[in-house]
């Protein structure tokens, strides 16, 4: 079959020379023979979709702690938003869709229950620290399939480097990094302008005025601004201006959303709960899904994190309940 073979001559034909073409790919960690139908991209993002660590995020906090309402983002409409945004870029400026998508997908895997409350008590509890983007990493390394999902080692680049301080080096992972940024922030006021939380006079007015007042002209000016800005530059950035109009909608988020508003009032205990379920554990490691008699402290620590990072949110919960509420006795 020469389907693989057709779609990566497409490529060729069709695509920026700036693209990371599929057929100029790094490769694996561990070389496999090529896919019939799909190009090395392609079978990253079936990959991704198909595993568990992605349907868990279905019930992961994205701001709101198990909301009510059913039009609560969760990180797995984070996620697809996140792809869809990283998707219309790279196709405007002719880059690997492909790319950008399975990036997209696999950037959040390794994200904690309760969200950011999730990832800074983990972050407190582990001695190295622990961040998101790197656990994500270990998710498709490693415990995926038990032996992880032997991605292409630009896909693994492009989520652990979707945040921070390392800019990828492909452009598609580029566009992913500012994708995640536009789909967070515009989803998370569309969010909270749900919840009461904030009302839209309140949002600053020069975002409003450079913007627009519904989530889809926000995103849509970002998006445009993007490519735009993107067409001939060496990187994949916004304007300064729009970056400046982004910054400051982030910082009325950060001021007014995500620290110290109602939509945190639960917080604490999530993180009590977190910090709980992680020492119970560390004491009592046979709880443990891959525990082993000659386990050393630091393995148990490492797993211990790893299995908790795993948790969605009402799976966390019932463990909880499970280890520390006592039952009613039954005879």
């Amino acid at each position: 079959m020469v389907i693989r073979r057709e779609a990566e001559h497409w490529e060729k034909r069709h695509l920026s020379g700036r693209a990371l073409l599929s057929s100029a790919s790094a490769g694996r960690k561990n070389q496999e023979t090529p896919c019939q139908v799909r190009t090395c991209f392609q079978r990253d993002r079936d990959r991704i979709v198909h595993s568990k660590a992605f349907r868990r995020l279905k019930h992961k906090t994205q701001v709101f702690i198990a909301p009510e309402g059913d039009h609560y983002r969760t990180r797995l409409t984070h996620t697809l938003e996140v792809s869809q945004i990283a998707r219309t870029v790279a196709r405007a400026l002719r880059l690997n869709e492909d790319l950008v998508e399975a990036i997209a997908l696999g950037h959040d895997l390794g994200h904690t229950p309760f969200g950011h409350a999730g990832e800074a008590t983990l972050n407190k509890l582990m001695p190295q620290g622990f961040r998101h983007e790197e656990q994500s990493l270990r998710v498709v390394d490693h415990h995926e399939q038990g032996e992880g999902l032997n991605l292409t080692l630009e896909v693994k680049e492009g989520i652990l480097k979707h945040t921070g301080k390392n800019i990828p080096v492909t452009l598609e992972g580029q566009i992913v990094r500012l994708a995640d940024r536009i789909a967070y922030i515009n989803h998370d006021i569309d969010d909270a302008l749900r919840a009461g939380i904030i009302s839209l006079d309140d949002l600053p007015s020069r975002g409003l005025e450079v913007l627009g007042g519904t989530s889809s002209r926000r995103i849509n000016a970002m998006v445009y601004d993007l490519i735009e800005n993107s067409r001939k530059a060496e990187r994949v950035d916004m304007s300064t201006g729009m970056q400046q109009v982004m910054e400051k909608l982030r910082a009325f988020m950060f001021e007014n959303v995500y620290t110290g508003s109602a939509a945190k009032i639960e917080e604490p205990k999530a993180k009590l709960v977190v910090e709980q379920i992680f020492k119970y554990l560390i004491e009592c490691p046979h709880c443990l899904p891959q525990y082993r008699e000659n386990m050393i402290r630091e393995d148990i620590i490492q797993e211990t994190c790893d299995y908790i990072a795993g948790m969605t949110d009402r799976f966390i919960i019932s463990l909880y309940q499970e280890y520390f509420v006592p039952r009613p006795w039954e005879y």
